[in-house]
């Protein structure tokens, strides 16, 4: 399929690429714990640091800029033709982190989009600054906290973009203690307006992301870039074990009653059920016990559970798959459980015509006769998931060598990078292109 950016050649794609490596480096250096891998979370000093970095790079290329009402960077770039109110294809990702966290998750995506709006604000013409050659605007985002690693409650930036924020998400908690609504304050936020963050439908065209593949599926087959298809559904528990704590040495087995033990179990049985299902991860992520002394049987024990799928329907069946295991394992052991869910996001499935755009995007990258690229469904969650909810969403994922992610080691080359920012640019004008149709 030939593509539609008739100027543009390798060089300066990989000028583009080389540009966001570097940037993605700069980035970096904004964490809370420096040599430790990356660690930068909502309302931060880091989170405040890269958003005035971003907005500087989105005023270079001729966007207009604003940090919304939930801490989120927004850059503009009007059409050629049209008033200043016109829809816009909103681009984007997230600047926060995880904990000892890579430099690539996220934030490539963010400088990915940044060079689509060069690519495309040069291909306008002279006389034209600070307008793309489309029939909608263009917005980046930068969404400020997709990872939930502060307040444990994911996607709070893109929800407050989609109209979803809720009220009782104001108590939430970090591990200091600082409320949300205290942490907002702080950082110059006012509650009060969150809801001045909601896009409305009739403002936008739709959503597309760039991401790396957050596992080693397109590294095995040898390929750059893929269409991604849908996000899967995930649901979080804490799920906490009672047992009785009791003298290390004069305990016999037979009066045990081991909160540990049943954990420990539990965890290997969330193995065993989801290895047995197609397209179901089960995560236990986090284990606790306590008293947590030395010589003291565990008297409860708390732990994680991160369950996914493709299918929402097909997910929750296995939950109640692993509730029944686990009446098994504290009945035989004579503990007692508890499940409190705290987080629950449904599967989303990418829009047909932004499958389209994204899959002749890639297209025009490949030789010509060249197989359509794969089509995957991503098992990470993503701010496609919250934005779904006010508008249709798209996403391209990139090679992501060994498919490590939430580490140090995570990486994207530059020759992925420039074929990603290729095909992210092509599939704005294969969309424009339907919109003008």
């Amino acid at each position: 399929m030939a593509g539609r950016l008739t100027d543009v050649g390798p060089d300066r794609l990989f000028a583009a690429a080389r540009r966001v490596m570097v940037r993605c480096d700069e980035l970096a250096r904004a964490t809370a714990t420096p040599g430790a891998g990356i660690e930068r979370v909502y309302l931060s000093p880091e989170h405040a640091r890269v958003n005035r970095l971003v907005a500087e790079w989105m005023r270079e290329i001729g966007m207009t800029t604003h940090q919304d009402a939930a801490g989120n960077q927004v850059g503009r770039m009007l059409p050629v033709l049209g008033d200043p109110e016109a829809p816009a294809l909103l681009l984007g990702s997230h600047l926060d982190t995880v904990p000892a966290a890579g430099r690539f998750d996220g934030i490539a995506g963010v400088l990915m989009a940044l060079e689509v709006v060069r690519l495309l604000r040069a291909s306008s013409g002279p006389g034209r600054p600070g307008r793309v050659p489309l029939p909608f605007a263009l917005e980046v985002i930068a969404f400020s906290d997709e990872e939930g690693t502060r307040f444990g409650k994911a996607l709070l930036g893109s929800a407050a973009s989609a109209g979803g924020w809720r009220e009782d998400w104001w108590a939430l908690r970090d591990a200091d203690g600082v409320t949300l609504r205290e942490a907002f304050l702080d950082f110059g936020l006012d509650p009060g307006r969150i809801g001045e963050a909601a896009y409305r439908p009739e403002q936008l065209v739709g959503y597309l992301e760039a991401h790396i593949e957050q596992g080693p599926e397109l590294d095995e087959r040898g390929e750059s870039l893929a269409v991604v298809s849908s996000i899967a559904g995930a649901r979080r528990f804490q799920i906490t074990v009672e047992g009785e704590a009791r003298h290390a040495g004069g305990t016999p087995y037979e009066a045990r009653r081991d909160a540990l033990l049943g954990a420990s179990e539990a965890a290997l049985a969330v193995e065993r059920i989801c290895r047995a299902e197609h397209h179901i991860i089960g995560t236990v992520g986090q284990l606790e016990t306590f008293p947590g002394a030395v010589n003291v049987v565990p008297g409860e024990a708390r732990l994680s559970l991160d369950l996914r799928g493709e299918l929402d329907g097909s997910r929750d069946r296995v939950w109640d798959a692993i509730a029944r295991e686990l009446d098994a394992i504290m009945g035989r052991r004579g503990l007692r459980w508890r499940a409190r869910p705290f987080h629950d996001a449904p599967a989303v499935f990418c829009a047909p015509l932004l499958q389209d755009v994204v899959r002749a995007g890639i297209m025009a990258t490949l030789p010509a006769g060249a197989d359509a690229p794969a089509t995957l469904f991503s098992r990470a969650g993503h701010d496609g998931m919250a934005m779904a909810d006010v508008t249709d969403v798209g996403m391209l994922f990139m090679r992501n060598p060994g498919g490590i992610s939430h580490h140090p080691d995570e990486f994207v080359s530059v020759s992925d990078v420039a074929a990603g920012i290729w095909a992210l640019t092509e599939a704005v004008l294969h969309l424009a292109g339907d919109s003008r149709s």
